[in-house]
């Protein structure tokens, strides 16, 4: 399975790059087909989109970026330590990488990114030192779920895009409760069932010990070293250290914001609630990641060091808005989501909203670039067969997270970490994306009759 998966996958599935070029060249076309506007017109439309994106870009890349680099603190490296200690062999080790990535990605999906590889890496090393085997392309697969939950979870783009005010389908949709989105009691039943079902069918999987292949990693993880104000260890031997580095080293500077910034944050929750919105899910993680590291040089290496994460967003953004702005401006949008209307009924609809959202996935591995594509034609399809808003964008948030399981895009860091390629897990969370296919599948299906 690992290898036809790495097959269909890697071999033949090119950087999501290209087909953001790809889809821009057939949304050209199909403007030119199926509406009025004229060659020379969809270029227009192409460019006048191209740089709406540019807010929402640096949501998506902050969302990752705060997450990511949360992981990497010492307090949450310190913190896995301690729980990888727990299991006593290789079946409650899976279930613990399992189930401590599905609520990192629930919780944010550049958190659940990090966290699953780390656990997966210091589970393995803890239980081959006491001499249990554990298979670890396995524990690697289990270090991947994060991405199998986050469009259901408190970082899912198109709910928390929805909710913040003069997002880019605003005038269509206005502002969306979370309430009416992740906050369903609807998907947080579904995302039980994943949570409790999930984890067992990895452990499952585990072979027999002939065929284990354990952990071979020799170097130990990076640590987030305490940075010191001693004046030695910063190289200055006559005692003194320059402003410069006491400013980029100190605590009270840090604290200036992170203070602040908790004050707004316990004033936001005593006002509002649990009405999420991307912007206040990023300032979370933030505060939270600046509080963590102490000193304002600590949390800026460690941000130049997650910054790479970022680049596949930076470059595709644009592209993906220049695809909307083709669409909404000839008219495409009104096309297709007729189209999906033709082939729906009100209740038929967002289980079909799902299955296309999850086919998009594989050319459009980006949550938010998938939505900024997706996204119009859904909702406009919806409305027409009185759709609730909630339950659109919800189906497509299901579909975009279960194919991630063979879409080795998001994989990229994960792999990295762990030295493995993506035919040693792919092979196992393809068993995963069924499972999502029938839990939210089936979901979507009933939502319409609850």
């Amino acid at each position: 399975m690992g290898e036809f998966t790495q097959k269909c996958a890697v071999h033949l599935i090119p950087d999501a790059f290209i087909f953001a070029i790809i889809l821009s060249v057939i949304c050209y076309f199909m403007g030119i087909w199926l509406t009025p506007s004229g060659p020379l017109d969809m270029i227009f439309h192409w460019y006048d989109g191209f740089w709406n994106f540019l807010g929402f870009s640096m949501q998506m890349v902050f969302i990752l970026l705060t997450g990511y680099v949360l992981a990497q603190s010492g307090p949450a490296r310190r913190c896995m330590n301690r729980m990888a200690k727990a299991p006593k062999n290789a079946g409650q080790g899976l279930l613990l990488i399992s189930a401590v990535t599905l609520v990192a990605g629930f919780i944010n999906w550049g958190l659940g990114l990090v966290v699953g590889a780390v656990m997966a890496i210091t589970v393995a090393r803890d239980l081959k030192s006491r001499g249990i085997k554990l298979h670890f392309p396995l524990a690697a697969a289990a270090g991947y779920l994060g991405l199998s939950i986050h469009s259901a979870g408190f970082s899912s783009t198109a709910p928390l895009i929805s909710n913040t005010d003069d997002h880019f389908l605003f005038d269509m949709i206005g502002r969306i409760p979370f309430a009416d989105t992740v906050l369903q009691p609807w998907n947080l039943i579904a995302v039980a069932v994943y949570l409790i079902v999930v984890p067992f069918v990895i452990k499952a999987m585990h072979p027999s010990d002939e065929n284990v292949q354990e952990i071979h990693l020799k170097e130990e993880l990076d640590s987030e070293a305490e940075v010191s104000n001693d004046a030695e260890i910063l190289g200055y031997t006559d005692g003194k250290v320059p402003l410069a580095q006491r400013l980029e080293n100190s605590v009270i500077l840090m604290a200036l914001v992170v203070v602040p910034g908790v004050i707004y944050i316990v004033y936001f929750f005593s006002t509002r609630g649990f009405d999420l919105n991307i912007n206040f899910i990023n300032f979370i993680f933030l505060i939270a990641g600046m509080f963590l590291y102490k000193t304002p040089g600590a949390y800026v290496k460690a941000m130049g060091k997650a910054a790479a994460s970022a680049s596949g967003i930076i470059l595709q953004f644009p592209f993906y808005a220049g695809i909307l702005g083709m669409m909404s401006l000839s008219g495409l949008i009104e096309v297709l989501a007729n189209g999906m209307i033709m082939m729906s009924t009100q209740y038929t609809f967002p289980f079909l909203a799902f299955i296309s959202a999850a086919i998009v996935n594989l050319f459009v591995p980006s949550a938010g670039g998938q939505w900024a594509i997706q996204g119009p034609i859904l909702l406009e399809a919806g409305r027409a067969l009185d759709v609730p808003v909630g339950v659109t964008i919800m189906a497509h948030q299901y579909g975009d997270q279960v194919t991630n399981m063979i879409q080795p895009f998001w994989a990229l860091p994960l792999l990295g970490l762990t030295g493995l390629k993506a035919k040693d897990v792919l092979g196992y969370t393809v068993i995963v994306m069924f499972v999502g296919m029938i839990i939210f599948g089936l979901t979507m299906a009933l939502t319409m009759y609850l």
